[in-house]
């Protein structure tokens, strides 16, 4: 992102490609280069992530004490909702994929990604669908308040507000649709002769797979959303009980897609913890071939795990019993992936750098995130915390601390390699010490209430639960000052190209081809493929 933007072509080819790089605002407008793009989805990303937590903290105010402090009921149900949303579709997803075209065609040998155009359109439609979402906040009767998942009834009666959530959710799946194809196609086609698919990173795989799912279930979504509008504007009965609809069908639809879509956040978090741990532990990924397995597994698995988000819609013992096991046995392949990067750090000779110690960090509150969930998978014990806050900690387990220090940690990983300058070490640890913390004070807390019984989406409660909602609050503050200090004093800086030379391989057990390139990438890179020797990850000749 940084001496990229002064230097686009200041390294590692021929000076006769130059006039290939435009410059000003016609080069981000019209970028068809991957690495452009990928900068533009990680600041869309950074930008959504603000936004999110700018409500997200809202929330919390709410809820530093008892009664109504600042917002009424209907507003605070709105800030809910589009917290959810922007968040899942504007910085989680954006984020990664914008990781994906950084890193992929690098990590593969390929000259760009395979329709240069397509990546262009992808990534511009997120604009108008993230306006429409956070401008729903000012439409007639507010945003939307029916929760992230927008379930029926609700949404029937919401205001003008959902018609603009379901575009944007339209906009938003058509573009990770075409993201998706382009990765795929990228993957199979152009990566370097010489690199078979069992020697590809395992980043390349996470993604590959995670592409996978993405063209499977977002037409899902926009098949669930599209009912909802014929159902508000067209006199359809889908989900209206007064019709003769159904709306347990709508959340059927919904989790058909939303339990996929819950891999499709961490999937390519695996593939980042799975390239930074072996580098730093200087050793190879153990049981890269198992852990590819499980990844594929992963993505069958949740395709028949859905309903156990609907335990208490009253569903029969035997689909009951079936989800709770399905849902018990997703987890194996997961453990399995803790497992080998465990084993990778065994007898490593390991230091901890702050990509490293965003990954050990991720691996450990991950791995608390992973049990909770299990606990909800049993069907009687998910019944009594349904829909509490124990069930905000554990997605916020695995979605903050999973998905989002996976993304910090591949930022301090590959930054160096953007930008061509060191981010400042100290201030990295800095940021990590202080999220790790204010996270936990954030959402360890709410198990606690959740299991005295706390309802999740309620604006008040008694007077029992003060003491826990203010330490949350506490907590919410200071992890999101924690990222305001990432952006200021590390994204920014490097940006601008403040620091020290970053060297062409600044970590000594990285591996790869991306670190066979100078530092900062240069504009175009891999105009032929390159000769690899047969572990595929060094150029030769």
């Amino acid at each position: 992102m940084s001496a990229i933007l002064e230097h686009p072509m200041s390294h590692g080819h021929d000076d006769h490609h130059d006039h290939h790089a435009p410059s000003g605002w016609r080069r981000w407008v019209y970028a068809t280069n991957h690495k452009d793009i990928g900068t533009l989805y990680l600041l869309f990303s950074l930008t959504m992530l603000m936004v999110g937590g700018v409500l997200a903290l809202l929330i919390r105010a709410e809820l530093f004490q008892p009664g109504l402090q600042m917002m009424q009921p209907e507003f605070f149900n709105q800030l809910t909702t589009m917290h959810g949303l922007i968040m899942v579709f504007g910085a989680i997803m954006p984020g990664f994929v914008g990781f994906a075209n950084w890193m992929i065609p690098l990590q593969v040998g390929a000259a760009d990604m395979a329709f240069a155009r397509m990546n262009n359109f992808s990534f511009w439609l997120l604009i108008p669908a993230g306006l429409m979402m956070v401008g729903s906040f000012f439409m007639p009767g507010g945003a939307p308040a029916a929760g992230w998942t927008l379930y029926a009834p609700l949404t029937l009666q919401m205001g003008p507000s959902m018609d603009a959530a379901i575009f944007a959710v339209h906009i938003l799946g058509a573009s990770s649709i075409m993201g998706a194809i382009n990765i795929i196609v990228t993957i199979l086609n152009m990566r370097s002769p010489d690199m078979p698919l069992m020697k590809m990173p395992i980043f390349c795989w996470t993604w590959l797979i995670t592409a996978f799912l993405l063209i499977a279930v977002m037409p899902v979504l926009a098949g669930a959303v599209t009912m909802t509008l014929t159902d508000r504007h067209f006199g359809t009965s889908f989900f209206n009980p007064a019709g003769g609809g159904d709306p347990v069908m709508y959340q059927h639809i919904f989790w058909f897609f939303g339990h996929p879509e819950v891999y499709i956040m961490i999937l390519p978090a695996f593939g980042i913890i799975s390239q930074v741990v072996p580098a730093f532990s200087r050793k190879k990924l153990f049981g890269y071939t198992s852990m590819v397995y499980a990844t594929s597994s992963i993505a069958i698995l949740s395709f028949i795990v859905w309903a156990h988000h609907m335990f208490a819609t009253g569903m029969p013992v035997a689909a009951q019993l079936f989800f709770m096991y399905a849902t018990m046995l997703i987890a194996v392949p997961t453990a399995v992936k803790i497992f080998n990067w465990v084993a990778t750090m065994w007898r490593g000779s390991m230091t901890f750098e702050t990509p490293m110690l965003f990954a050990v960090g991720f691996i450990f509150v991950f791995t608390m995130g992973g049990f909770t969930g299990l606990i909800l998978a049993m069907a009687p014990i998910d019944i009594q915390l349904q829909d509490t806050y124990y069930v905000v900690a554990h997605f916020h387990y695995v979605l903050v601390a999973g998905s989002l220090f996976a993304m910090f940690s591949g930022y301090y990983y590959w930054a160096p390699k953007w930008t061509g300058v060191m981010y400042n070490e100290t201030r990295g640890k800095i940021h990590f010490w202080w999220s790790l913390i204010a996270f936990n004070i954030t959402f360890f807390p709410m198990h606690f209430l959740g299991l005295a019984g706390m309802p999740r989406r309620y604006v008040d409660y008694p007077m029992q639960f003060a003491d826990f909602n203010m330490l949350s609050s506490v907590g919410g503050f200071l992890f999101g000052f924690a990222q305001v200090y990432f952006i200021f004093f590390i994204v920014i800086p490097t940006m601008r190209g403040i620091g020290q030379k970053a060297a062409q391989k600044p970590w000594d057990g990285a591996e790869g081809l991306e670190w066979e390139i100078p530092s900062p990438a240069p504009f175009h890179t891999f105009e032929t493929p390159p000769k690899l020797d047969v572990t595929a990850t060094k150029i030769v000749g």
